[in-house]
């Protein structure tokens, strides 16, 4: 029988419980789909760096380095450490290490969720650059405190960032539609934002097949509400990227939809799933929590692993649960409730 090791970092907040919810699916994916899976939970998170003055151990990138694959609830409690600190201490470290330079975000309307929009019919896979871009962490900070300070952050675009996702994103449209949304702002950044529109001109001829269109950020925040129906794969830089893939989560129904994949498309090293909602303290603890976009990125997690059946019928499971109008109001359903109705579709 095949076993995949996962680590998993349920992290703070509303991550616990719907790192739960999505085990609790996965081994019942993994008993239907004949194949097992070894899990090890590590504790890191903020109420960890409470303890111990760090995100994660000092070896924390290494201790992940041997799984296949690695599932993460939520990391975050502003109230008691900093966002810039969290982040910067296990998100963005594991993303870099591991280059999971592709952020994979589907939007599209599950059966029974009612979103904000007039569209009922859309299905956009949002590819976000994942390591370098806006985030990149170049830049600092003199005069600290005085009428004279300055802050510096600089982007980093680098040529084989800016292939290799744009490479990736015309691999994902050829496999779906064949249309490939390419995101800049070059009207206002005449360098980096001017140097993937070249870089985006210059892979065109080698995918002959999908059809390339280029937007303004501006545009596309504009189109998503407007035509959502109209995109196929959007591929965009980190801070877009991260901008758009929340708009997307809003017009499918919410953020407790929102499922993303930190892929290594090499896969020398493990990728990571994650939710994007967050760790939502104001909701932590009252069990409400919607675990469906933990489950959503479990799905990912199999099908990038190997297992796309499971996947199939993860996702299969959500969309029974959600045509019955279960986990699809926030607020509405305990997480238990919702974890329920889709394992019963598995068992």
């Amino acid at each position: 029988m095949k076993t995949y090791s996962i680590a998993l970092i349920p992290g703070d907040g509303i991550g616990v419980p719907v790192t739960d919810a999505a085990g609790q699916v996965l081994e019942a994916a993994a008993r239907r789909g004949g194949f097992a899976l070894a899990t090890q939970t590590y504790p890191w998170s903020c109420a960890f760096y409470k303890q111990t003055g760090a995100m994660m151990p000092p070896d924390g990138v290494e201790t992940l380095r041997g799984f296949d694959a690695i599932f993460l609830g939520a990391v975050g409690w502003p109230a008691q450490v900093p966002d810039s600190v969290s982040l910067h201490g296990l998100l963005l470290p594991i993303r870099k290490a591991f280059v999971q330079y592709a952020n994979i975000r589907p939007h599209r309307l599950l059966p029974g969720v009612e979103g904000p929009l007039k569209a009922r019919q859309f299905d956009i896979l949002c590819i976000r650059e994942n390591t370098e871009g806006e985030y990149s962490g170049a830049g600092g900070r003199v005069h600290v405190g005085t009428p004279d300070e300055v802050a510096v952050e600089t982007s980093i675009f680098t040529r084989t960032g800016v292939e290799r996702i744009l490479r990736f994103a015309f691999e994902q449209a050829r496999k779906r539609r064949g249309k490939l949304a390419s995101v800049t702002k070059s009207n206002a950044q005449k360098y980096s934002m001017v140097f993937w529109d070249e870089v985006t001109e210059q892979l065109k001829p080698e995918y002959p097949d999908v059809d390339v269109t280029s937007y303004h950020i501006d545009a596309m925040a504009a189109r998503m509400v407007m035509a959502p129906e109209s995109l196929d794969v959007v591929v965009a830089s980190n801070l877009f990227g991260d901008i758009l893939t929340d708009l997307g989560a809003a017009i499918q129904g919410g953020l407790g939809f929102a499922a993303s994949a930190n892929i290594h498309p090499g896969r020398q090293a493990p990728s990571m799933f994650e939710p994007v909602h967050g760790s939502a303290p104001d909701i932590a603890h009252l069990g409400i929590a919607n675990p469906i976009a933990a489950i959503w990125s479990a799905a990912m997690m199999l099908d990038h692993l190997g297992e796309p059946g499971a996947a199939a019928d993860i996702l299969a499971a959500i969309e029974a649960a959600t045509a019955r109008g279960i986990g699809t109001t926030p607020g509405k359903d305990r997480t238990e409730a919702v974890t329920a109705a889709v394992l019963s579709s598995l068992v």
